[in-house]
C-alpha cells in the first residue's frame, strides 16, 4: 500500500471492569462490560474497517474486552498484546504506533483512559461533522471508541495530524 492512502486508527477503551480484591492490572470485566464489549464489536464491524492489526494492553479487562469484541468482526486481525499500553500516556501510545510497519493500513488499539481519550484529542487536528462535540459532551466512557484517519508513514504519526471521523459510545 502507499503511505498516501488514508490509514485508520481506532482507539477503543476497554469495557466496564469489576473491582474485586486484585491488582489493577488483573481486574476482570464486570457483567455490564461483558454485555457492552460485543455491542462495541458489532459497531466496529458496522464501520466496515478491515483491521490489519490489533494492539491490546495486557491488562485482564482489555484482553477480555477484545476477546468478546473481535468475535463480532468479519475477519480477525493479527493481535499483539503490548505491556506498554497499560497506563500509557498519549505520547507513549504514539511511540508504540510509530513502530507499526507501513504495510499495516488499519489499526485498532485497545487500552485505558485517560490515555485513549487523550490520544484521540492529541491526534485529532481536525474533526468531521459533530464528532468532536459528541466526544466532548459524552467523554470516553468504557467500551467507547474513536476513529481517526491519517495519511503518512506510521513513523511520522504525531500530534494534530489526524482527522476524527467517527465516535461511538454505548448508551448508559
Amino acid at each position: 500500500m502507499s503511505v498516501a492512502e488514508p490509514r485508520r486508527i481506532v482507539l477503543f477503551r476497554h469495557a466496564k471492569a469489576d473491582w474485586p480484591q486484585v491488582s489493577d492490572h488483573e481486574r476482570p470485566l464486570a457483567d455490564r462490560g461483558r454485555r457492552d464489549a460485543p455491542v462495541a464489536g458489532r459497531k466496529l464491524a458496522d464501520s466496515g474497517i478491515p483491521f490489519d492489526l490489533a494492539l491490546c494492553s495486557t491488562a485482564v479487562r482489555t484482553r477480555e474486552t477484545w476477546k468478546l469484541a473481535v468475535q463480532e468482526l468479519p475477519q480477525r486481525p493479527k493481535t499483539v498484546y503490548e505491556e506498554r499500553l497499560y497506563e500509557a500516556s498519549p505520547g507513549e501510545l504514539i511511540a508504540v504506533l510509530n513502530e507499526t510497519p507501513d504495510d499495516v493500513q488499519n489499526v485498532v488499539l485497545i487500552g485505558h483512559n485517560p490515555g485513549i481519550q487523550g490520544l484521540t484529542d492529541v491526534l485529532a487536528g481536525d474533526a468531521e461533522g459533530n464528532t468532536r462535540e459528541r466526544l466532548n459532551r459524552r467523554g470516553f466512557p468504557t467500551a467507547t471508541f474513536s476513529v481517526l484517519t491519517y495519511s503518512g508513514s506510521w513513523k511520522a504519526l504525531e500530534p494534530g495530524v489526524a482527522t476524527l471521523v467517527d465516535y461511538w459510545a454505548p448508551s448508559e
